[in-house]
């Protein structure tokens, strides 16, 4: 089964969806955990539709749990995986695999059901209310993001609204907004109705706006809180306490190059890239956080 959003080029360029066999992969991810890599990434065109090609069924929960029981020392972390392919049975491992960080990268791309039929995605805002309700009553601590395409060919005012409605009421933790850009050979580049790179621009900041309050709320409300962290790096001219580095660190809340960053000015002892250390978070400051580390 394969998904041909109107405004994506890509299945044009690639083909059809293929999965990579299970046993490649576990391969593939006991290789990359005997190198010292601490946190594996499954992203795909669609993640979520692991296997469909091959029998029909999805995978990704088995995948997943093969992982976790036959690769040592590592944390998985799951992007680009579409709403209307999240069962309760992928819930019910990220909640219980202990390896599976509580992060989910769910793309709605709209808030707008007329617009979301145009794009030729095949969800609508309710279920997308309710696969956001159903993670969070089952893993309440799970971090969620989210892309959204803004100015989509014949997108109106009040469908914008709509977005901006939804970003509101779901809040989001991490959130990307695009303009739409035109590729050439896709349905959505011959639509009426493409707006201008004012709009699209616009309508980016004002999503934007509205998701800066939301993750900043959400980052002063981790004050006082302790969790694991993954050692990143120092930054060698800034020193911190005790003649330690500042350190810089991510916690299961941030995916790399996306989200923000840990910054550690207070450490007990020196540490290496890929070490895991437990955090006190004591101040946010805007997109990123600061803490210190106390004993595990």
């Amino acid at each position: 089964r394969n998904k041909h959003c109107t405004y994506c080029a890509i299945p044009m360029v690639r083909g059809v969806y293929r999965s990579v066999p299970e046993e490649d992969i576990i391969e593939e991810a006991r290789s990359l955990a005997e190198r010292g890599v601490r946190e594996l990434i499954l992203v795909a065109q669609e993640t979520t539709l692991y296997g469909t090609d091959l029998d029909g069924k999805k995978h990704l929960p088995r995948l997943l749990k093969r992982l976790c029981r036959e690769v040592e020392d590592i944390f998985i972390r799951l992007l680009y995986c579409y709403p209307e392919e999240i069962t309760p049975e992928l819930i019910q491992v990220i909640k219980e695999e202990p390896k599976i960080l509580h992060y989910l990268d769910m793309p709605i791309q709209s808030g707008s059901d007329q617009v979301l039929k145009r794009m030729g995605r095949r969800t609508s805002t309710s279920q997308i209310r309710e696969i956001v309700q159903m993670l969070r009553k089952e893993i309440p601590d799970i971090c969620l993001r989210t892309t959204l395409i803004t100015g989509f060919p014949g997108e109106t005012s009040e469908e914008h609204e709509e977005t901006l409605a939804m970003v509101e009421e779901l809040c989001f933790d991490r959130l990307g907004v695009f303009p739409y850009s035109r590729e050439e050979g896709t349905p959505a580049a011959l639509m009426k109705g493409q707006l201008t790179e004012a709009v699209k621009k616009r309508r980016r900041d004002q999503i934007m706006k509205l998701q800066q309050k939301i993750a900043f709320a959400k980052n002063q409300s981790l004050k006082g809180i302790t969790m694991q962290a993954m050692i990143e790096g120092s930054i060698p001219e800034e020193e911190g306490e005790n003649g330690h580095p500042v350190y810089i660190a991510r916690t299961y809340r941030d995916a790399p190059d996306v989200d923000g960053l840990l910054f550690l000015p207070s450490v007990q002892r020196d540490h290496e890239s890929g070490d895991m250390i437990k955090v006190l978070i004591t101040a946010a400051k805007g997109y990123d956080l600061i803490g210190k580390e106390v004993e595990a």
